[in-house]
């Protein structure tokens, strides 16, 4: 299984819920997508971002499969549309 992490900040907050938004739309569309969640930072802090996404499927392979996907890349287009920076982790549990 292969966890996928990325934490975004925000050029302007309100555009969080459209973000979340777009996100949730990609569940049942790509079918190496195991499980998605997406949400909003519910405490402020100085080390805080934004918005998570985190994201699983069976390999790494699936995960290549995912970032080249038509269904995604629109997606991915509106978020670095937003973001002012993005941090991410991928990993094998």
């Amino acid at each position: 299984m292969v966890k996928h992490v990325v934490m975004y900040k925000l050029k302007n907050k309100a555009d969080a819920d459209e973000m979340i938004k777009r996100f949730l739309s990609m569940r049942g569309k790509i079918d190496v997508l195991k499980s998605l969640y997406a949400g909003k930072n519910e405490v402020e802090s100085a080390r805080a971002y934004d918005v998570a996404l985190i994201c699983e499927f069976d390999s790494l392979e699936d995960l290549q499969v995912y970032a080249d996907h038509p269904v995604h890349l629109p997606v991915k287009e509106y978020v670095h549309s937003v973001i002012e920076k993005a941090h991410s982790v991928d990993f094998v549990c």
